[in-house]
Formats: structure tokens, sequence, C-alpha cells
């Protein structure tokens, strides 16, 4: 059988919001993520236009990797990462998003971070936007609905560039920039609340600005991937989508039809206009059908015609069975859910796990854009216990973890070119979708709880060195 490439990009990814904290240091601005209160799997985090006291952020503090990052570059370097995700922080650059002038400090801190992964061999895989943006923009102009915040991401890509040009290759535009097909992206991904104060989950859902507002996106990821393309040659540029694969509950035709239909605008749609420069055809029907007008400029076309990513990453930590008239058991997810699958089981929050879903879905995308293709986050979320020795048995995250790894093994036996693996929160940190601490993912635990106490010590978990010898065997031994 056909081995990973003998440079396969082994690591693990974080976001900035997630586990940076330092939340208003050293010039950092407020962004949305630091409005957002904590939750659970049962209560949603909330939205808050203004901070209210005696209520836990949890973004604020985080896990401190503002001030443990030479720890945890460190550990990350013992396991034998190759590569590590991380995300920028756009307020720690730009506090408001409209400024002339970076905040230096800023910069120096993921100068002081991309330093100390070149010194431990780590190659950076760096997300601009990771689900966060300046609060101020919200404010000023609903976040992405207003089409100048593409020249205010436009200004701080191209700091980002210039400033570490030599230190970073591998750049991601949007996290997950197909959120914004979804009501829930609207909070997560384009900002386009103002004025909204609530849950996370019921944030009012208006397509119109939505589309509008991740039309503005794509248009700001290929201004960047061209822009980089004229002036770096060096730098290797990729999109990164949320990928929820859908299976027919049945066999019945209508079951299948709408299986395909919500898989093109859930998952192709994005990824069409940001690897093949256009809109797909299915689109036109779809905006007709639900009244969405998308106002595009004259130049738009050529921009997305010339700003087509290198490679394509996703996170992948699911499937969900779709049917044209649900009445079946309904399961949660990343960002959606969907009706449960009898073949499957569900981890502590309800998320189907199906590893074999991974081997199909790696070939699909392969099959329709046949360009390097990479796994950014994949993991699984649970409860961890200490042990009166100090250990953590997380034998099920090795189980969940050992059969994707063997699911993208044959898929590159299958002829697919997987270039890496970056397993999702490698260290403990916020959950996004509920705020919490207890739902933890990472090989490395950090005491750090949901009422806000914790040392914020870190520990190594079983499945640390289970996967340092993976790294180690490059997915030989497993």
């Amino acid at each position: 059988m056909q081995k990973l490439r003998p440079d396969f990009l082994w690591g693990g990814a974080t976001a900035a919001n997630q586990f940076e904290g330092a939340w208003n240091l050293d010039g950092k601005g407020a962004s949305v993520s630091d409005m957002c209160t904590n939750g659970s799997h049962t209560s949603p985090k909330r939205i808050t236009p203004q901070f209210e006291e005696n209520t836990l952020y949890p973004s604020r503090e985080a896990i401190d990797f503002y001030h443990h990052y030479k720890e945890d570059i460190a550990l990350f370097a013992e396991m034998g990462f190759k590569t590590f995700r991380l995300s920028i922080a756009w307020t720690r650059i730009f506090p408001t998003g409209v400024e002339k002038e970076p905040n230096e400090a800023g910069l120096q801190f993921y100068e002081n971070v991309f330093n100390e992964c070149k010194k431990h061999g780590i190659e950076p895989l760096v997300t601009i936007s990771h689900y966060e943006m300046p609060y101020a923009l919200v404010d000023k102009c609903n976040g992405w609905e207003g089409r100048e915040c593409i020249e205010y991401f436009m200004n701080y890509c191209q700091v980002l560039f210039e400033r570490y040009k030599d230190k970073v290759k591998y750049w991601l535009t949007f996290n997950e920039i197909n959120a914004g097909t979804m009501p829930m992206g609207s909070a997560l991904s384009l900002g386009t609340i103002k004025g909204y104060e609530g849950p996370i989950t019921e944030v009012p859902d208006k397509p119109q600005e939505r589309f509008q507002g991740l039309h503005h996106q794509l248009v700001a990821s290929a201004k960047a991937v061209k822009y980089a393309h004229d002036k770096y040659p060096q730098f290797k540029m990729g999109n990164m989508i949320c990928f929820i694969t859908m299976y027919p509950y049945t066999c019945n035709p209508d079951d299948i039809l709408e299986a395909q239909q919500q898989m093109k605008i859930m998952n192709w749609f994005c990824s069409d206009v940001q690897v093949r420069g256009e809109y797909p055809y299915y689109m036109e029907r779809f905006f007709e059908e639900k009244g969405i007008s998308v106002k595009m400029e004259a130049e738009d076309k050529e921009i997305l015609k010339e700003g087509c990513v290198d490679f394509y990453t996703f996170s992948y930590y699911m499937s969900n069975c779709v049917a044209k008239n649900p009445d079946k058991d309904k399961t949660s997810g990343n960002l959606m859910g969907g009706l449960k699958n009898p073949y499957l089981y569900a981890s502590d929050w309800g998320w189907q796990i199906d590893p074999k879903g991974l081997r199909y879905t790696l070939n699909e995308i392969y099959a329709r854009y046949q360009i390097p293709i990479m796994v950014v986050e994949n993991g699984l979320g649970a409860y961890d216990k200490i042990e009166e020795d100090g250990s953590i048995n997380d034998d099920y995250r090795i189980s969940y973890l050992r059969e994707h790894i063997r699911q993208m093994e044959e898929a590159v036996a299958d002829g697919v070119d997987l270039m890496g693996y970056t397993p999702w929160g490698c260290i403990d940190l916020v959950s996004a979708s509920t705020g919490e601490m207890a739902k933890r993912y990472g090989f490395i635990y950090v005491e750090k709880y949901d009422d806000g106490t914790g040392t914020l010590a870190r520990r190594r978990k079983k499945s640390f060195d289970w996967y340092k010898n993976v790294i180690a065997t490059n997915g030989e031994n497993i």
C-alpha cells in the first residue's frame, strides 16, 4: 500500500481567540470572540455588545499561550511536530481594524512565536482570520456586509506578509469560510451581528446579509492570494473549509437529491470559488429561490479568477444524514447537526464518529479539484479525568485519531495527494461552539476550568506519547 509522503506535515492546530488569552494587553483590541460569554453543551454562549460584570468571558485568558508559548512549542517539538497551525489575532495587529499603522507589540509577539517554532524545526501554518474580527468593525459596517472590510483585511494581510515573509511559508486566508452559508456563521465568521445581544445559537438569520458578507470574504481571500502570488512567490496559499459530509438517509431519490443539494451549498460552493475562481452554476438557482441578490463590483469576477489557492484544507469531525422530510432523531455537530446514522456511535457531545467518512471525503475533494489536500482539523472533544497518580488515560482519543489516520492512509493508497494532518486543539483550549474548557481535545491537558479557575499547568496525556510515536514512524506505527 502506498505510504504517506516522506515530508508529510504532522502537527496540531489551534486558534488565537481560543488559546492565546491576554485579550487587552500590549495594545490588543476587542474581537467578536472577546464579547462572548462562556456556555456549555446545554446552555449556549452569549454575545454581549458591552462587557457584563461578574460574567466569565473565556477568551480573555483562555489558556494564556501569550505567556506560555515557549513552553507549549517545546512540548509540540517533543511530540515531533513538523508543522503548527495557529492563527493571528487581527485585533493584536490592528485593534479596531481601521488603523493606518499596525501595533508593533502584536507584530513582535508573533515574530517571537515564529522564531520559537523555527528554533525547534517546526513550520508555521498560519490562518489569517480564524473566527474573530475587530468588534469595532461590527459597529462600523456590520462586519463583512460592509465592502470596506475588504480593504481593511488587505491592509492587515500586507503587513503580515511583509513582516513574516522569511518566517511563514504556508498561509490560510479564512477559517471555515463556508460557515457563512449558515446562520451561526453570522456571529462566528462574518460579524454581521450589529446591535445583537443574546445566545450565539439565536442570531437572527438574514441570508441577504450573510451571502453579501460571504461574497466580500471570498473577494478578500482572492485578493490576498493574488497579492501573495505576485509579491511573495515562495508562499503557498490555501483555503479552509468546514466539511460536513452528508449521506442521504435512505435510497429514496428525494433524500438523494436533498443530500446532493446540501453538499453543494454547504461544502462545495466556497471551495468551488476559491479553487476554480468563479461562482458555480448551481448558485444562480439557489439565490433566486432564496430571494438573495449579491451585489458584485465589475472587477470581482476577475479578482476571483486571479486569486485561486494552491492547496485545499478542511476540518473533518463527523458526518450527517440528510432527508427531504426529516422525522427521525437529530444529532448535533460542528456548526450544524443532522439525522442520526444507525451505523455510527457518537461523542459525549453527540457528534457522530465516522472515520471511513474521512476517506470518502478525501476522495471526493481530490476528484473534484486535483490539488494537494491537508486535514487541518480533526479530533475528539471529550471529558478528561486526572487520575490519582496524575496520569490522564485518554484511550478514547487515541482510538478516534488512530482510526481516522488509518482512513487517511487508505485515501493516500487510493491516490489522494495528502500533504499533512494537524489534529484540532493539540493543547486543550476554549471550545468555539460552546465556550467551555470541559470539552477537551488536546494531547496536553491544561489546568483551566469552566468557572475560570486553574493554575494553567500543562500535563502530558497518554495520547501525547502515542502521537509522538505516530509522527516518529510517519504513521506506520499507530
